[in-house]
């Protein structure tokens, strides 16, 4: 004789940047379940409209980050008994902080506009016909740099940031990360303006060093400890300009 089936109660948003209300859904519960499957689910068996984003399915991309119950996540790698509880209750909706677009898909321009703000591109110090600098794997700089080079701009951390929330001009985690990768790397060829940008409105010194972007970070990185680094060298900058 099989096993009763058991269910979870899944409440999905639904609507888009202006309106909108949670639906909900009885989904199947299996085993090695992932959020995402149960968002694939629903739209393979109950409603085809529902809209949502992803792409490699093997916590790669980081397009399918979403908010489960609360808090931002890899859909893809965040298993259904890690997060619903004994009451089998799910409650999932679009990465907070950003416009929604329709249903569980967010708006990510104002998160990559922010990113490019802050300094995010990269400026060459040298032509192709120049050689190439040697940066030696020991130095700090190098270090620093490396420290954050894995960020796949999911925007969880951008998502999980409250002060995201009360401030829409703060660049933000991931942009500010980037940024200090940019000052610390030796090859780029306009780190004072990065500098500047950071030490305006909205930049390093508006974070309010909650950690809230490095406890949610899928790929383990430290943006709180990068935005640190900013202030410290910001207002070094700021003292030696005084002197």
């Amino acid at each position: 004789m099989s096993e009763q089936q058991e269910y979870l109660d899944v409440s999905v948003w639904r609507g888009d940047a202006s309106s909108g209300d949670y639906q909900s859904f009885r989904v199947p519960e299996y085993a090695s379940q992932t959020i995402l499957d149960v968002v694939s689910w629903i739209q393979q068996n109950a409603d085809p409209t529902l809209t949502y984003r992803f792409a490699c399915r093997v916590g790669m991309c980081g397009s399918c980050a979403m908010m489960v119950n609360g808090s931002p996540r890899w859909t893809c790698r965040t298993h259904v008994k890690k997060v619903a509880g004994k009451d089998r209750k799910l409650k999932i909706a679009p990465l907070r902080n950003l416009p929604v677009i329709k249903d569980l898909a967010a708006d990510m321009a104002p998160f990559f506009d922010k990113w490019v703000k802050a300094g995010g591109r990269h400026a060459p110090s040298a032509t192709r016909n120049d050689p190439i600098p040697q940066i030696k794997p020991e130095s700090a700089g190098r270090d620093a740099a490396n420290a954050g080079i894995e960020c796949i701009n999911c925007s969880v951390c951008y998502a999980a940031c409250d002060t995201v929330t009360g401030n829409p001009d703060y660049l933000g985690p991931a942009a500010l990360q980037r940024a200090w990768t940019i000052v610390n790397d030796e090859k780029h060829g306009n780190r004072d303006a990065v500098i500047e940008i950071v030490s305006a409105a909205g930049g390093c010194h508006n974070c309010h060093s909650m950690g809230s972007c490095t406890l949610h970070c899928p790929n383990d990185l430290d943006p709180m400890s990068a935005i640190a680094g900013l202030k410290r060298l910001t207002a070094r900058n700021f003292f030696k300009r005084g002197a």
